[in-house]
């Protein structure tokens, strides 16, 4: 595990608790029990633990900021939109939805282009991982075809992706389109979840780029 963000040392060090739930299906209670990001999302009141995700990504990329027009896709249950909100400082905007087929929705509500795509999404995992990771990354490829329609010369894609090796075509035309692409997986992402983070910093939206 890599170097702990400051936000990550500090929920780890507020929370101690211990329990134990031997019976197998209490195993995702006793997990959430013994979370100590699940407990600090709840005293702080974000919606979800993985707020805590995104502030950490922010921590090492420095993404987000006053007056940032960002997207949040598939932003259910919320705590990405509640820290989004939080930075931009009461200026910019935060445009997110849940629904199927909201693109069009989205470039309306946004009225121009967007610093910031970002990505939460995953499929319902199925328990195999291929086929898992295959869904997840299907999911991917829907945010960056928006990002592309609608980020700003400079702009930043985030997404949540899981190792498997299928997306190595997808990777290569994000990297394209980007200065620079990188993965990341924040402390408050779960040690055994096969979930990363792509971010693509440094969009070049120069005559708009189609899929290659």
């Amino acid at each position: 595990m890599g170097k702990l963000t400051k936000s990550a040392k500090e929920v780890r060090g507020r929370h101690q608790l211990t329990v134990r739930v031997n019976k197998s299906s209490n195993k995702w209670l006793a997990r959430q029990l013994n979370d100590p990001y699940v407990a600090e999302s709840k005293r702080l009141g974000y919606r979800s633990r993985a707020a805590f995700k995104l502030i950490q990504l922010d921590e090492k990329y420095k993404f987000l900021g006053k007056g940032k027009r960002i997207v949040d896709l598939g932003c259910a249950p919320g705590g990405w939109t509640q820290v989004a909100v939080m930075r931009n400082k009461g200026a910019g905007k935060v445009v997110g939805f849940t629904e199927d087929e909201a693109a069009e929705k989205l470039k309306i509500l946004l009225d121009g282009e967007a610093d910031i795509v970002m990505s939460d999404m995953a499929a319902n995992t199925t328990g195999h991982q291929q086929t898992d990771h295959l869904r997840t990354i299907a999911l991917v490829e829907i945010a960056y075809t928006f990002a592309k329609e609608v980020l700003a010369e400079g702009g930043i894609f985030i997404a949540k992706v899981f190792k498997g090796g299928a997306e190595a075509g997808l990777l290569a035309d994000i990297k394209k389109n980007f200065r620079k692409v990188s993965h990341c997986k924040p402390d408050a992402s779960r040690a055994g979840s096969p979930e990363e983070y792509l971010v693509a910093e440094g969009f070049k939206s120069k005559g708009r780029i189609s899929d290659s």
